[in-house]
């Protein structure tokens, strides 16, 4: 039977690197597939991963009825036999309810990827939406780390460096971009404590961290 899978987790935890090898499986037993993407880091109407692997993908538009892409693609004599979501977290709950009907009216498999939360820790509505409706979700297994070195479980912003909390909830940015906007993934302790790699290395270096008393 055909399902919607989610495959969700942290950033760097090979999410994309996933898609692309899922793409590259399929396709290598003659399936055709849809891939479909939102605010890919290599650009509109890419599906990229971290290791420099790349391929073309639909850039989903605000308010874009995918079951719909899909119906006209093969009313046109297109062939859909599988649909990846990329990004999906940034798809709208709709767009999502869109997938399901994809699976069950059209009875093709839809492999969504995505991160559950944001910033602040808050669920994105696309990615609630997954969680809700998807067959499966399945929590990749290539564990992200903090730069404590524990097991990273969350999602932090930077600007400038300094870790915030607050701001819109879609900013793309990626994770080497220290001077502007940028994202790292902490342990729980550590978001708590907005404590990123680069404050704590500040932390390190200050005098104040381990006073000593003279005599």
């Amino acid at each position: 039977m055909p399902e919607l899978v989610f495959f969700s987790g942290t950033m760097d935890c090979g999410k994309s690197t996933l898609a692309l090898q899922i793409e590259h499986n399929r396709s290598a037993r003659g399936l055709q597939g849809i891939i479909f993407t939102r605010d890919d880091r290599a650009g509109e109407g890419k599906l990229s991963s971290r290791l420099g692997l790349v391929t073309d993908a639909v850039e989903v538009e605000d308010g874009q009825d995918l079951y719909g892409y899909l119906v006209d693609h093969l009313s046109q004599g297109g062939r859909a036999d599988y649909v990846i979501a990329d990004e999906a977290q940034f798809l709208a709950e709709e767009q999502i309810d869109q997938l399901a009907r994809v699976v069950d009216d059209l009875d093709i498999d839809v492999y969504a990827f995505g991160i559950t939360t944001d910033f602040r820790s808050k669920l994105f509505p696309g990615s609630q939406r997954l969680v809700e409706l998807a067959d499966r979700v399945e929590v990749l297994q290539v564990e992200a780390l903090c730069w404590c070195g524990a097991r990273a479980t969350h999602n932090a912003r930077t600007v400038g460096g300094v870790m915030v909390v607050e701001g819109a909830q879609v900013v793309v940015g990626d994770v080497d971009q220290a001077d502007t906007v940028g994202y790292e993934v902490l342990c729980r302790r550590h978001h708590r404590r907005r404590m990123t790699a680069a404050s704590a290395h500040a932390a390190v270096l200050s005098p104040d961290v381990l006073p000593v008393n003279s005599g």
